[in-house]
């Protein structure tokens, strides 16, 4: 198997992340802008990357695996318009830049939201047309697409940014905490993880590991970023430190300290990396991510 790094997969994203954004009438250029500005902002590119390794993983073509690739990085981004705004985390900033509804407006913002959460399913739905004479292929992009979907939605991100919103201003314990981002972060993360798969040829058994690998890596990711929020620099975040804190969010170093939220990362970290240990060398992309994400945090 070909083995690509992080980075030439983010590169293969950010080549391709434009083409599924359709040419909009001058009528409706602000949105257009407005879409463009947030989804060529800078960004780790994190759940695409994990996509398309996770189809050459299992065996596929990266390039059938482009589009879905680019719509999960659409979602994502729609997501992060939205949570930008008054009525939700009201950011000022974003990847070092000013938030979408800072320059367009909060009207704008919520339609840039909405129309790259729509192209998404565009580009799947487009590319599923393709293939209507391969029954196997159609089956690969209509379990892709599910994943994609509910990851997305209200038994995913959407469930966890209500409960995040609903558990403002109280003190929420460890096990709501983990499923608020089990959810908030970790369903799209573990979404990427399986539509990828799902491109690929993947058996039951590895279905079975990723995921257990995806969960764990969702909530370890949160819990690097809530570790980063504290001690990290606000140049190299793109956001000002503590800014959690003084939103009097819930977070993993809030509720359990520094020092245990390390502990627990380190434990998922390791529960992450023995659920691909049979692979072998198979699966080094995967266990990289994972202790990279510890190791930025020390």
């Amino acid at each position: 198997m070909e083995e690509r790094s992080f980075d030439e997969y983010k590169e293969l994203v950010d080549q391709h992340l434009m083409d599924f954004i359709p040419n909009i009438d001058n009528k409706s250029i602000s949105l257009y802008e407005s879409m463009k500005y947030s989804l060529t902002a800078g960004g780790k590119r994190l759940r695409p990357v994990l996509l398309l390794a996770a189809c050459e993983f299992a065996g596929g073509n990266i390039k059938e695996a482009i589009p879905y690739a680019c719509a999960i990085e659409y979602i994502h981004t729609y997501s992060l318009i939205h949570d930008d705004l008054p009525a939700m985390d009201n950011d000022d900033l974003r990847r070092g830049l000013p938030t979408n509804h800072k320059v367009y407006g909060d009207a704008i913002a919520i339609l840039a939201g909405d129309g790259l959460l729509n192209c998404a399913f565009e580009a799947i739905s487009k590319d599923m047309m393709l293939f209507y004479d391969s029954p196997e292929k159609i089956r690969k992009r209509v379990n892709a697409a599910y994943e994609i979907a509910k990851g997305a939605g209200v038994r995913g991100m959407v469930a966890g940014q209500v409960s995040d919103i609903e558990a403002e201003n109280a003190i929420a314990s460890k096990e709501m905490l983990e499923y608020i981002h089990l959810n908030k972060t970790g369903a799209l993360i573990r979404a990427a993880i399986k539509a990828g798969l799902y491109l690929g040829n993947p058996t039951d058994s590895m279905i079975n590991d990723l995921e257990k690998y995806s969960e764990n890596l969702g909530i370890a990711y949160q819990i690097a970023d809530d570790i980063m929020d504290v001690v990290g620099n606000p140049d190299e975040m793109g956001k000002a430190a503590g800014s959690d804190e003084k939103k009097h969010k819930n977070t993993y170093t809030s509720i359990l300290d520094i020092d245990h939220a390390r502990n627990r990362l380190d434990e998922l970290t390791a529960k992450a990396v023995e659920s691909i240990e049979k692979y072998y060398d198979n699966a080094e992309f995967f266990r990289n991510l994972v202790l990279d994400l510890a190791k930025r945090t020390k």
